[in-house]
């Protein structure tokens, strides 16, 4: 099996423009078993296909991060089992995150919320496909949030891109 590994933010990405003043970003490439998939299905495959153990960590952050007012995302799994990508509009829930913009290639997620910005492109580049993270904190609380969140992200980006290059 193909692992997933860091990279650099492709240049001509969409998301490369919000680099600039970043808390936080990275970004992880992967081959994928079924490259002619639009970005947004390769999102939503590899969604669907979620670790069990990665869920369970967002049940506990939402659980730990309730009683400082911060909403509960939910879990990466839960999107829909039969939609495809080419349904979805952007403004639309797709999973944890908000559709941004989508084209074949590339697709924009997010989340915006008090306390920080988070945009996650999944992008094709041939064969494979790079995932990259941004993220800008808004406040102190921003800044802790994302002192576990780090760390965690470093494992989950990676695992949850690793379902793309399984057959």
């Amino acid at each position: 099996m193909n692992k997933p590994a860091p990279c650099t933010v492709p240049p001509a990405s969409a998301v490369a423009r919000l680099l600039p003043g970043a808390s936080f970003f990275d970004a992880w490439t992967v081959p994928v078993a079924d490259p002619s998939l639009s970005a947004l299905d390769l999102f939503l495959k590899a969604a669907r296909r979620t670790p069990r153990w990665i869920d369970a960590a967002m049940a506990l952050r939402n659980r730990v991060v309730a009683p400082f007012g911060l909403k509960d995302l939910g879990g990466l799994a839960a999107v829909s089992a039969t939609r495809a990508g080419a349904d979805y509009r952007p403004g639309e829930r797709v999973g944890i995150f908000t559709l941004i913009a989508n084209t074949p290639d590339e697709v924009l997620l997010g989340d915006d919320d008090r306390h920080l910005k988070v945009v996650v492109s999944l992008r094709r580049e041939g064969a494979a496909v790079v995932v990259t993270t941004v993220v800008h904190t808004r406040n102190w609380l921003g800044r802790l949030y994302m002192l576990p969140v780090t760390p965690m992200h470093k494992l989950i980006a990676p695992a949850f891109l690793a379902r793309l290059a399984e057959a």
